[in-house]
């Protein structure tokens, strides 16, 4: 049985909404999910299992006419989805009564259901958010060999998959390795937006696309294969596919670099790492005391969120304290030689601030 996992797609998320690539990451989101499908039908998978925040918010009737769609042209996958904290079914949600076409499977309850599939020998498990926040460990009691109010019985030759959405405190908080022992073939985790497999039995997918600058990089989906030939084995991968991912650059400064070279040095590496990317750019090193690098240069280069000038002026301070013992630029300047010895960035970095706009305000 071969699947394909995913989770956060976020269909309808505008990430970096005031920056001016924000309708082209809109439109990326929904290409990445449409390149999922098509994935689905040029490997023959049988289920397509999303864990979660398919989208952004409670889905219009029009973005839920548009997925089902997209559904509808998957050629061998059937789809298991749930709903997560994101798109969660409240009250008046559009998921409640939509006619989903025949290949697509939703958990509509927030306690533990079951969905077979007997022609694949495969049963996957699930539930969906009712609320944004559930802070109760649902997962924590399940026990597919047992019946009971929160247990489901289950046939040990069968394929057995849990759709699982969760992993801190207020969204279903899940214990790892307690979810290991429960017997599933399977996990399919969402709601962390990083990927992460914990073991072939267990994994994150991760988000489709990255969806702040905080979520550097790749993102994906998992495909898998469960074979039942004798013993059940199982083969998880993860697929980088995004369109753009979030990085992070260090540009090193010295007192003989002038803005024109780091100019040039900043539009090399953008095109070395890549110009679709985008990027924080932070800048250290020291650089001479004249120099102030001008970010209104850099900005348009490249796809760039946040430029932070960490760099300081390569004072001599020995020749500064000769000159000013006596007053306050003399006391700063004891207060960095304090901060350098106890090995405090923090301090040290304010207090070169505080020198500079002395400086500046004696001139």
């Amino acid at each position: 049985m071969k699947f394909i996992h995913i989770a956060d797609v976020h269909l309808g998320a505008t990430p970096d909404s005031n920056m001016p690539w924000a309708n082209e990451r809109q439109n990326e989101i929904w290409d990445s999910f449409r390149n999922v499908i098509s994935v689905c039908n040029n490997e023959k998978v049988d289920l397509l299992l999303i864990a979660g925040d398919l989208f952004h918010k409670q889905p219009l009737i029009r973005e839920l006419k548009e997925v089902n769609y997209l559904f509808s042209t998957l050629e061998t996958a059937r789809v298991v989805l749930m709903a997560g904290n994101h798109d969660y079914i409240g009250a008046r949600s559009n998921y409640v009564d939509f006619k989903w076409n025949d290949r697509v499977h939703m958990f509509l309850k927030d306690n533990i259901d079951e969905l077979v599939f007997p022609d694949i020998n495969t049963a996957v498990y699930g539930l969906s958010y009712l609320t944004r926040d559930i802070k109760e460990a649902k997962y924590d009691d399940i026990e597919i060999s047992k019946a009971g109010d929160n247990h489901l019985m289950a046939e040990p030759e069968r394929i057995n998959i849990l759709l699982a959405h969760g992993g801190d405190d207020k969204n279903i908080p899940i214990n790892r390795k307690r979810l290991l022992d429960k017997g599933f073939d399977y996990i399919a985790l969402g709601h962390i937006h990083k990927p992460e497999i914990i073991n072939k039995r267990m994994a994150y997918s991760g988000s489709l696309e990255p969806l702040d600058k905080n979520e550097t990089g790749p993102r994906g989906y998992i495909i898998g294969e469960i074979n039942e030939d004798g013993e059940k084995t199982i083969e998880i991968e993860f697929v980088s596919c995004s369109y753009r991912e979030y990085k992070s650059i260090v540009m090193t400064v010295n007192q003989d670099m002038t803005n024109g070279e780091l100019i040039d040095m900043i539009k090399d590496e953008l095109h070395r790492q890549g110009e679709k990317h985008i990027y924080q750019i932070y800048i250290r090193g020291f650089r001479d005391e004249s120099i102030h690098f001008d970010k209104e240069a850099i900005y348009p280069l490249g796809n760039i969120i946040d430029l932070i000038d960490e760099s300081h002026p390569d004072y001599d301070f020995d020749a500064l304290y000769r000159e000013n013992s006596d007053n306050l630029i003399g006391m700063f300047i004891d207060k960095i030689r304090e901060a350098k010895n106890q090995e405090d960035i923090i301090n040290e970095k304010a207090l070169y601030y505080g020198i500079e706009a002395l400086l500046d305000a004696r001139e």
